[in-house]
């Protein structure tokens, strides 16, 4: 899969250029981006494609030095399976947020 970087936001798109795969997060706060939306073309769910891309987002948020938080329901729900990438969720933001968005 050819990943498309932008400032905060990852994305994959066909050979007719239609967008199949995209992730954003949005800078909250100095240093701490939001996961806020994840799309995984219809045609390709059910193929571990959304957990492919949240590991892009996590590379991705580790080669700039971003902390992170998640309010996307598959985010929260894949930090929570992703023990091991919990290291860069921002705790502190994170508790702030709504009850559904907890990951601790």
């Amino acid at each position: 899969m050819q990943y498309i970087h932008e400032p905060h936001r990852i994305h994959v798109n066909d050979e007719n250029g239609k967008m199949i795969v995209n992730a954003t997060f949005p800078e909250i706060k100095p240093g701490v981006v939001n996961v806020d939306h994840t799309f995984v073309d219809p045609a390709l769910r059910g193929q571990g494609i959304a957990s492919q891309l949240m590991h892009e987002v996590c590379r991705y948020a580790r080669a700039q030095g971003y902390r992170m938080v998640a309010t996307c329901p598959y985010a929260v729900v894949w930090f929570k399976r992703h023990q091991d990438q919990c290291d860069l969720i921002d705790e502190q933001t994170q508790a702030t947020l709504a009850p559904e968005c907890q990951i601790f």
